[in-house]
């Protein structure tokens, strides 16, 4: 098997890149769990880049063996240049470079008229810029079953390696549509029969009254700034997350999770 030593392989030259999204068609999965989670998806595997310590452990024994049936392009690289092309502060030793995942309307439209969802739910992030909220907000979604994700122009990567690795896999199985304009997706919602709702710390309703077993557009604004009265007047309705002892608001993250699992409750509430 290949052992890479030199700083001026081309091969690291090109996984530098895709770490620092330079590369447009291909994403940079760090650590075991990621590695692992790629194998369950029909993506192409680029490339493969370990350690001598990552080989040895039964895991990686596991893991090499599994991808080499995917994928001729693996290399051993050295301690030293691995450290210096790890995103993370604790390398585990492996990387994986894949083709991203497609994105886009048609994406998480297919998903929408397919019939294994028993509710329509779709989430807007509206120029999230939080990498590790976006990662988070999008394992929150996968566990509650949601039809698709969309991001608005100027939002976070979705496939930057810190949002990859909040979302824990979730974002290489989740329908996605990114770039999308505002007002665009409004008008698409209103099209497919989702009634949007925004969160908003002024709104006069809890999350609680909403009615979640209709289709649902639930739309979230930046963490600094939220969505402007003109974007919420857009939406129409909207909704809070009541809180006690002055707390005036939550981590996105943590609000969308609190939300989405009471829309699940909602939606999969035995007996209906």
């Amino acid at each position: 098997m290949l052992k890479i030593t030199s700083r001026d392989n081309q091969r690291l030259k090109f996984a530098g890149k895709v770490c620092n999204g330079r590369v447009r068609d291909a994403i940079f999965l760090e650590g075991g769990r990621l590695a692992e989670e790629v194998l369950g998806t029909d993506l192409a595997i680029l490339d493969v880049l370990f350690t001598g310590n990552f080989r040895q452990t039964e895991r990686g024994q596991t893991f090499l063996r599994e991808i080499e049936s995917r994928t001729a392009n693996l290399a051993e690289v050295t301690e030293k240049i691995f450290n210096s092309l790890s995103d993370t502060k604790q390398p585990q030793g492996i990387i994986v470079i894949a083709a991203k995942p497609a994105t886009g309307k048609s994406v998480v439209e297919n998903n929408l008229q397919a019939k294994n969802h028993k509710l329509p739910l779709v989430v807007l992030l509206h120029q999230i810029n939080n990498p590790s909220n976006l990662g988070a907000i999008l394992r929150t979604a996968e566990a509650v079953n949601v039809s698709g994700v969309i991001l608005t122009e100027n939002s976070a990567d979705v496939f930057s390696p810190k949002a990859l690795r909040g979302a824990m896999g979730a974002s290489l199985r989740l329908p996605i549509w990114t770039n999308a304009d505002f007002s665009e997706v409004l008008s698409w919602a209103k099209e497919n029969g989702l009634m949007p709702v925004c969160a908003d710390v002024s709104a006069g309703k809890s999350y609680l009254e909403i009615d979640w077993k209709m289709p649902r557009l639930l739309v979230f604004g930046s963490e600094a700034h939220g969505l402007s009265a003109k974007e919420r007047q857009a939406v129409g309705e909207s909704l809070i997350i009541p809180m006690e002892n002055n707390v005036e608001s939550l981590n996105l993250a943590v609000s969308c999770g609190v939300i989405l699992f009471e829309a699940n409750r909602q939606i999969y509430k035995k007996g209906d």
